[in-house]
């Protein structure tokens, strides 16, 4: 999960590897996985994660998660080593989003897909299908994205009936205009950025 200053590409600086993010814990631990170089893109922290997976730990095994704006792909590869049965990345730059795709190759993790395009945009669309247990959500630093990403997901069948939603975003947004009916649960902040996990319950 990363951090832009633009939701679009460089055109005059292409994206390549040159980088990496670590996981943690669970069946990869110690494995390092390539980043892309695309412009902006910047990996939630080990310090961040560890603590965040702490708080997830009891709800991971067998859920289905959906990484909105993935770009490293961090949470959701961290979410898949530690017994998650489904991650659906989503990420918007064609560069980061083929590095993903890769990046599941190489650790021959099946139980995942990835889709590239505008993820608030997907969310608007709706969701048939099975919904999701947990859902991570780091969006652009101050594009105004994530009101209307939350909104999105309660309202159009992406959520489980009590589903865990860790959002991230910059420390001077005193509020995340999270839905009514979800719980905030536990509440950091570190350096610029703000985390918090809700708990969904049922409207």
């Amino acid at each position: 999960m990363v951090k832009r200053a633009s939701r679009k590409p460089s055109s005059a600086s292409p994206s390549r590897a040159a980088g990496t993010v670590r996981i943690i814990a669970g069946r990869w631990r110690g494995r390092k996985l390539a980043v892309q170089d695309a412009q902006g893109l910047r990996p939630t922290t080990d310090r961040v994660k560890e603590t965040v997976f702490n708080w997830l730990a009891p709800y991971l095994p067998g859920a289905r998660c959906l990484d909105v704006f993935a770009g490293s792909g961090g949470l959701g590869f961290e979410a898949l080593s530690r017994g998650a049965a489904w991650v659906t990345f989503c990420e918007m730059n064609p560069q980061a989003a083929k590095q993903l795709s890769t990046n599941l190759t190489q650790l021959q993790a099946a139980q995942a897909n990835v889709v590239q395009g505008d993820a608030v945009a997907k969310l608007r669309a709706g969701h048939q299908g099975e919904p999701f247990d947990i859902v991570f959500v780091d969006p652009p630093f101050r594009e105004g994205l994530l009101a209307d990403t939350l909104n999105a997901l309660e309202s159009q069948g992406w959520l489980s009936p009590d589903a865990c939603i860790y959002v991230e975003a910059e420390n001077e947004l005193s509020t995340h205009d999270a839905p009514a009916n979800w719980r905030l649960h536990r509440d950091k902040s570190a350096g610029q950025v703000n985390y918090r996990l809700y708990f969904r319950e049922d409207a």
